[in-house]
């Protein structure tokens, strides 16, 4: 980062030197939804090699923005975590997808797709208090995907952090929801809505009927799913 310098004493100009590299505004995002584990902070950067990723840390710990810590019995893995400075860019980051989803044309943004993005963003999205008292899977199939992307799989049980999985985790599912991955990513985002989604055949659920009928109770949607653009 230090070569990256604007040579300007600006608070504006020596934040940007530390912010501004790529990846680091959405890794930031993803320290600051929660994830503390390299494997998990891939799963929220897809996009990103792992050995840009290992240096962003390095440069985010540098700059005293996040801290790092082994995990006790676990040899090698280590906790990442935002420090004070680090959590003070939170509303920052936040700022940014207000005013991302304000002023960018959303049709723009779902060119954009990304199935291993959307479904960990809607792993971590569930509220689960409307779900049943039980362990609950429900698998999610996008027909147009390759087939080692097309169907994927949200474990919920009592008490344990919801799993995502790519690979069949071989028990009974509970809810099947079918749709193509743009009208998947326009409901996360707000562009759309499940019930008009459903009710046009783009959205299909099959299944435990409970769930089915409160699916709007428990599928939590992104953060900036309520921010309205501007009008065009």
């Amino acid at each position: 980062m230090a070569n990256a310098s604007y040579g300007q004493f600006c608070p504006v100009a020596m934040a940007a030197e530390i912010l501004c590299t790529r990846w680091t505004i959405v890794l930031v995002r993803e320290l600051a939804a929660g994830s503390t584990r390299f494997n998990d902070l891939r799963r929220g950067v897809p996009r990103m090699s792992p050995a840009l990723l290992s240096q962003r840390l390095k440069d985010l710990e540098a700059a005293g923005i996040v801290s790092r810590a082994p995990v006790a019995r676990e040899s090698g893995v280590f906790d990442y975590r935002l420090t004070r400075a680090g959590l003070e860019l939170a509303p920052v980051v936040e700022a940014f997808g207000v005013w991302g989803k304000r002023w960018i044309d959303g049709d723009l943004s779902l060119e954009r797709l990304d199935v291993q993005l959307l479904m960990w963003d809607m792993r971590r999205g569930l509220v689960l208090d409307p779900m049943p008292d039980r362990k609950v899977i429900v698998q999610f199939r996008y027909a147009e995907l390759p087939a080692d992307r097309r169907s994927w799989w949200l474990v919920v049980e009592p008490g344990e952090e919801t799993q995502l999985c790519s690979v069949d985790p071989g028990a009974e599912v509970d809810l099947y929801v079918s749709a193509d991955l743009k009208t998947m990513t326009a409901i996360w985002m707000g562009y759309d809505t499940l019930a008009e989604a459903a009710l046009e055949r783009r959205l299909l659920l099959t299944g435990d009927d409970a769930l089915s009928k409160s699916i709007e109770s428990w599928l939590g949607l992104s953060p900036f799913a309520k921010t309205k653009p501007v009008a065009a």
